[in-house]
């Protein structure tokens, strides 16, 4: 099949698609091809999952369930666990996890796993793009020789790019479809081919020489984010020891409208992206000899941020003459962001663990988090209610969710710490709210 027949299918709609690995990524993107007319199956090895998925049970914030059961029932999408359906598929987008190793070296299993079941089933014909985040030439050096390996011809009968994800669980503004996609391929051929698959859902794709280029521009976004909270941070920590908020000198700087973008302090930094990216660049410039200054001074800040987070809960009870020892402490949110139940790279969750080995007696609020293990104890989550907020010797909000009513909390709480903002403006008596 030449790439003009193959692009001609896709516009048409008339290609089957999978998408490996049905999380926080691949199963939005995999919604939004399936409402732009496309056949998905969702493939992921988590059994679990895959049957919540069957049964229409949405597994992200970002999809309701009712609208996963509409287009199961339209034939649009189903997830299996099967990848012996890969032989009949064209287009395959790989959207699994890359965490990162105990030594905080990138670990890339999980797409290696992928490929190597997609070039298993290749056939000519075919269009894999891989969405999960990466170092640089990983497209190019691992995966091109595991399809070439089964005589897979690049730009020719079979066609390879890279187009990073820009998904941001629980953001109501920016959906898979109002987000340019960046895309590079191995060939021209495999960029064309790829644009105009993604083109069927977005409507700007910016085209890049290669999938170096976009898989650098992915860990460049997130390197931004984290050095530029870590910035934030410090600041925090400046300005507490110059007895000003933060908050209110960030808000006035960012009344410049030009040179500006204000981030803000918090307890640390979670989730999938912002403190693992930049680690996997790092580690690849390591390889050739280059330290990278910006990048491990960031994470440096970003990391201590939760020992900090527990020495203002110490001095705030102190001012209180309260030891920390024996405090009941409530916490609101152990989520690594608002309006998500994703607890990975939480730093509420070390923050809590902290607090509750100095002798503090810990609970927590979180309406997406029903239970954590903490320190390999089982920790189910409680009501904010008048009473548990009322009897808490501090209230630490650690996730500032939407579904919390913070003005009743800070009347009914004696102290909240709060390390998200999410009571600024609300009158409170001296001392009763401390922030970072």
């Amino acid at each position: 099949m030449s790439s003009l027949d193959f692009a001609n299918r896709i516009g048409n709609h008339a290609v089957n698609l999978a998408i490996i690995g049905q999380g926080y990524v691949g199963l939005p993107l995999a919604v939004a091809f399936a409402r732009a007319g496309f056949s998905v199956i969702g493939i992921d090895t988590d059994l679990d999952r895959v049957g919540a998925l069957q049964a229409g049970q949405s597994c992200t914030p970002d999809l309701a369930s009712e609208d996963l059961v509409a287009l199961i029932r339209q034939g649009r999408y189903e997830a299996t666990s099967d990848f012996s359906i890969l032989e009949r598929i064209d287009v395959v987008i790989i959207c699994v996890p890359t965490p990162l190793g105990k030594s905080k070296d990138p670990d890339i299993s999980y797409i290696i796993a992928a490929a190597s079941e997609v070039a298993a089933r290749f056939h000519p014909g075919q269009l894999v793009v891989l969405e999960s985040t990466t170092y640089p030439e990983t497209t190019e050096e691992l995966l091109l020789p595991i399809f070439r390996q089964r005589g897979a011809r690049v730009g020719e009968d079979f066609f390879l790019a890279f187009s990073p994800e820009r998904i941001d669980p629980g953001n109501p503004t920016f959906k898979v479809g109002d987000i340019t996609k960046v895309v590079g391929g191995v060939t021209s051929e495999c960029t064309r081919l790829a644009a105009t698959l993604y083109r069927e859902i977005v409507p700007r794709v910016h085209e890049v020489s290669s999938p170096k280029v976009a898989e650098l521009a992915k860990l460049y976004e997130n390197v931004f984010r984290n050095v530029n909270i870590a910035l934030a941070n410090e600041f925090a920590l400046m300005c507490r020891r110059l007895g000003v908020s933060a908050k209110e000198v960030i808000d006035a700087a960012a009344t410049k409208p030009f040179g500006f973008m204000p981030f803000y302090p918090g307890p640390g930094i979670g989730g999938h992206c912002i403190p693992v990216d930049p680690l996997y660049l790092a580690w690849k410039l390591r390889l050739d000899g280059y330290e990278s200054r910006f990048i491990a001074l960031a994470d440096e800040i970003n990391r201590s941020m939760p020992s900090y987070v527990v020495e203002v809960v110490i001095e705030a009870l102190n001012r209180r003459r309260r030891c920390l020892n024996g405090a009941r402490i409530f916490a609101l949110g152990v989520a690594y962001k608002r309006g998500v139940g994703d607890i990975r790279e939480s730093p509420a969750l070390e923050i809590l663990s902290r607090l509750r080995q100095r002798g503090a007696d810990i609970s927590y609020a979180d309406p997406r988090v029903p239970a954590v293990v903490l320190d390999g104890v089982p920790l189910k989550a409680v009501e904010p209610t008048r009473e548990t907020v009322s009897t808490a010797d501090c209230v630490l909000i650690l996730t500032d969710h939407p579904e919390f009513d913070y003005r009743r909390i800070v009347e009914t709480a004696s102290l909240v710490v709060d390390t998200r903002n999410a009571t600024w403006g609300i009158p409170a008596p001296e001392g009763r709210i401390v922030t970072l």
